[in-house]
């Protein structure tokens, strides 16, 4: 196998970093990690108690120095000792006033202290090494620092608090349990003994390549929670998909106007309403034309009307004959997994017809214009998105991380491949290989499998302060 178990050797240096956002503020943090940490934060502190005899998770009000020794800012010193900090190591963490030449000089003294700057992600990846926490709980450390809604703050709060990582290693364990009782057969293969039994191998194998499928099945829920559910507003030309985008994101973010054609591009907004965010695509009006640009355009509007998780049909209350009805039927045919909600638009000046049976979770009528019908539309909306999470769930559990995906995908199959030498009767050691695969792709995940380069293209993704 390319990947081999390895525990990460713990730094014997002392790094710094602002960990708070760059730029001015009310006050900025430094944090120093390392063996060392508390006598190089001591070296530029001032205060009527030393850092190096506080107790850990203390805080001390005092000023920290310059290069030159002359005082710097006013500051307060938190103090967290190893193993409880967030590296595993001893962690000082200096909170001084937000100027970012504060902060400049204040990162001169720390490196003429001893200390140097950290690497992106190098305060998570020395949690990693200390074992404070394993590789799928680190990564989520930056998905909650990017997380842009409630929703997917628990997505990555779950995962950070290890529920995700105990499901795997849960998994895990029980496979290299029977793993070793199978490699203990191939010892004894001369003497036809039978240590691993290969009905209880053939049921565990089963869950595995169960549970890893389900949980791969929830990456597309697992990502629209993430990065923004997709919604894809379609309709005919003139409906007012471009009114609506700009009342449900209260901007003018599109270009309205009586012209027909007048959208011929896909115009992105990110909203967010309840506990979600939302991608608001603005498409090109259907319509029958000669115009290769609008026609490109409409493509384009295809396209995402079978990329989306929710289709948001508008209609024209007043020329309900337009309605492109045809093209996004044939759409979700392809697209089953999205949902379809009608924006019976222009209620304001028409009578909005009767739709009778329709593929649509929700038929709302709305005007654009007046404003009628918009937070029932926000509200049906953001109804589609729970459910998209719902279904989209292994129990609480999403998945939103391509790494884990692609190994999960990989477990499923070497699980699979297990199942079928089992039941062949194949010799032991063609069975022993599939599951060795299997074990091996699930404990890439949690990173009790993994290798320097894998290590180094995860952390390098992190903010410096993190």
């Amino acid at each position: 196998m390319a990947n081999t178990e390895m525990t990460m050797p713990m730094p014997d240096d002392t790094i710094c970093a602002i960990s708070t956002p760059p730029g001015t503020g009310g006050i900025a943090v430094a944090r120093i990690s390392g063996s060392k940490a508390l006598e190089t934060a001591q070296r530029i502190w001032k205060g009527k108690r030393p850092i190096t005899e506080a107790a850990a998770n203390t805080c001390l009000v005092g000023s920290v120095t310059d290069t030159c020794g002359e005082e710097l800012d006013q500051a307060v010193a938190t103090v967290f000792r190893a193993p409880r900090s967030f590296t595993g190591e001893d962690v000082v963490e200096l909170s001084v006033h937000g100027s970012k030449w504060v902060q400049q000089e204040l990162i001169m003294a720390l490196i003429g202290a001893g200390a140097r700057i950290a690497e992106p992600g190098e305060f998570s990846r020395r949690a990693f090494a200390s074992g404070r926490m394993d590789l799928a709980q680190t990564e989520a450390v930056a998905d909650i620092i990017a997380s842009g809604s409630r929703a997917a703050q628990r997505v990555a709060l779950r995962q950070m608090r290890g529920d995700f990582s105990k499901r795997i290693e849960d998994m895990r364990g029980q496979l290299l349990e029977l793993a070793a009782l199978l490699e203990l057969e191939l010892d004894f293969s001369e003497e036809d003994v039978e240590f691993a039994s290969r009905k209880k191998l053939i049921e565990l194998a089963v869950a595995v390549r169960t549970a890893t499928a389900r949980l791969a099945a929830g990456f597309s829920a697992g990502t629209a929670i993430r990065d923004g559910v997709p919604v894809a507003i379609v309709g005919a030309t003139n409906a007012g998909k471009s009114s609506l985008l700009n009342a449900l994101s209260h901007d003018d973010r599109a270009i309205v106007s009586d012209v027909h054609g007048t959208t011929r591009d896909v115009v992105e907004d990110v909203i967010s309403i309840g506990d979600y965010t939302f991608r608001l695509k603005d498409t090109a009006g259907f319509r029958h034309t000669s115009d290769v640009v609008e026609s490109l355009g409409i493509e384009r509007s295809l396209r995402e009307l079978r990329e989306a998780a929710i289709v948001l049909l508008v209609t024209d209350s007043a020329d309900m004959e337009r309605t492109p009805w045809d093209d996004v039927k044939r759409a979700m045919e392809e697209n089953p997994e999205a949902t379809l909600i009608i924006a019976a638009n222009k209620c304001d000046i028409a009578t909005v017809p009767a739709f009778g049976d329709t593929l649509a979770s929700a038929v709302i009528a709305t005007s654009a214009r007046t404003g009628e019908g918009i937070d029932e539309l926000r509200n049906a909306i953001c109804d589609a998105a729970a459910r998209l999470f719902a279904n989209g769930a292994c129990g609480d559990t999403l998945v939103t991380n391509a790494r884990h995906y692609k190994a999960l995908k990989d477990a499923s199959e070497a699980a699979g491949r297990t199942i079928d030498a089992l039941e062949l009767n194949l010799p032991g050691d063609l069975v022993a290989q599939d599951l060795r695969e299997c074990i091996s792709h699930l404990g890439t995940i949690t990173g009790a499998i993994s290798t320097p380069d894998i290590l180094q293209t995860i952390f390098s993704r992190f903010c410096i302060g993190k």
